[in-house]
């Protein structure tokens, strides 16, 4: 007479735990810390917003007669927002590029007329946007486009 087995012996039930184990080793570190990548997705988010925003702010302006490319202020309406330009870009002030790529940046320091002006990720000071308005050479009168560029580690 054969006898059946009914379940799973000691040592299976072991080895299986200690297996487990060793994956929960490797793989927990992996996943304890996703913050980091949430502020970088957050950061990278916000820098396509700024300079899709910027294109079509520039595009509004070179086919409105209310906007002239060449002067350093005036302003164009986007989804029935005032947008500030300078340049035929965003400005970058608070009524510039922040309104155009409609950010809700938890910090934002100052930005001045034809300046700059930088967004804080989730109030860290250590992943940063900043955004540097369009500005006239004054030697050759060449206009520059405006730039977005991220310092920092948002991990």
């Amino acid at each position: 007479m054969q006898r059946q087995q009914q379940g799973f012996t000691l040592i299976e039930l072991v080895i299986v735990i200690v297996i487990l184990g060793i994956l929960s080793a490797f793989a927990l570190p992996r996943f304890a810390d996703l913050g980091g990548d949430a502020r970088e997705a957050t950061r990278d988010g916000i820098v396509g917003a700024m300079k899709s925003a910027s294109s079509i702010a520039h595009s509004k302006c070179l086919t409105s007669s209310d906007c002239e490319a060449s002067a350093d202020e005036s302003t164009v309406s986007l989804e029935n927002q005032t947008i500030q330009m300078v340049y035929g870009y965003p400005d970058s002030i608070a009524d510039g590029i922040g309104q155009a790529a409609q950010i809700d940046a938890p910090t934002a320091s100052a930005g001045t007329s034809g300046g700059t002006i930088t967004y804080n990720v989730d109030d860290s000071a250590d992943c940063q946007i900043t955004y540097t308005a369009a500005s006239e050479d004054t030697d050759t009168g060449e206009i520059s486009s405006p730039s977005v560029a991220t310092s920092g580690d948002c991990n």
